[in-house]
């Protein structure tokens, strides 16, 4: 299934895509996709028939396709070329960061480029949506425990990550810098999570092109690294890492400013469009 969390900011409700790419209107049968449904691997739409619910009129804003997100985890310098681009070692274990889930927005949202940022940068990944919770979990199980994947903009404030001491955590929380979406599509549609193609146009230019099958660590040793040192609990987001391509890269960089349209996707989790606007407080 590809599901979907569609209508006002704080008001969504659940839908899904039918066979013909329409949206259609889930809130009959479950009020959210959030712990209880992601928990029970969404049994209460077992047969549904698509045609059947009622349709989205179009045109309707597509919101993040997980509500109340408890954690939202990244991995940093998850592809060799990334790291290399950078200046940074290839790391020897995962780079565990967060992002506050109060940046979490829509695919389509505009993105704010906080007040005093001067390095606001991009990231295309793919983000793992926790299904089933657990601790200490095997590679070998940890993809047993997702529901999902999803499109996730790690948007940056580079300045703030890497120049004001402290952790990245700071350069990756302001408001609006966690846009998710627009699908969060279940495993089975995904015939292998490792081989799907990324890519990012800043303004129309590309800027980023990837592979899932390029990371460092893949998604179930993320999972499974991971819930070593936390327990994971359904609704929790992690995203995994961006290919070569960013604005911090870049000689001389060019980071976004007000104006500027990113648009993002991978293959079979579609994609995204963001206006970043300066703040206005």
């Amino acid at each position: 299934m590809k599901l979907v969390r569609f209508g006002e900011p704080g008001r969504e409700k659940p839908g899904l895509l039918d066979g013909d790419g329409g949206l259609r209107d889930l809130s009959g049968l479950i009020p959210d996709i959030d712990t209880e449904a992601l928990s029970s691997g969404f049994s209460a739409l077992a047969g549904v028939d698509p045609a059947s619910l009622p349709a989205v009129p179009a045109g309707t804003r597509i919101g993040p396709p997980v509500a109340r997100v408890g954690h939202f985890i990244a991995i940093g310098l998850n592809f060799a070329d990334h790291a290399a681009e950078t200046g940074a070692a290839i790391p020897k274990e995962p780079i565990v960061f967060s992002k506050a889930p109060s940046c979490i927005v829509g695919p389509n949202d505009d993105v704010i480029i906080p007040k005093g940022s001067e390095k606001v940068d991009w990231e295309v990944e793919i983000a793992v949506v926790i299904g089933r919770g657990g601790s200490y979990l095997h590679a070998n199980e940890a993809l047993d425990h997702v529901a999902g994947y999803c499109v996730c903009n790690d948007v940056s404030e580079r300045e703030w990550q890497a120049e004001r001491g402290g952790q990245w955590i700071k350069g990756k929380s302001a408001p609006t810098f966690g846009p998710l979406g627009p699908w969060l599509v279940t495993p089975d549609e995904i015939a292998d999570v490792q081989d799907l193609d990324m890519w990012l146009d800043v303004n129309g230019e590309r800027r980023q092109r990837g592979s899932t099958k390029t990371m460092i660590f893949d998604c179930r040793q993320i999972v499974s690294y991971v819930s070593h040192f936390m327990a994971l609990e359904p609704g929790d987001v992690i995203t995994t890492g961006t290919p070569p391509g960013v604005a911090l890269g870049m000689k001389p960089p060019r980071f976004l400013k007000p104006g500027d349209v990113v648009t993002l996707g991978i293959a079979g989790l579609g994609e995204q469009r963001q206006v970043f606007r300066a703040y206005e407080g």
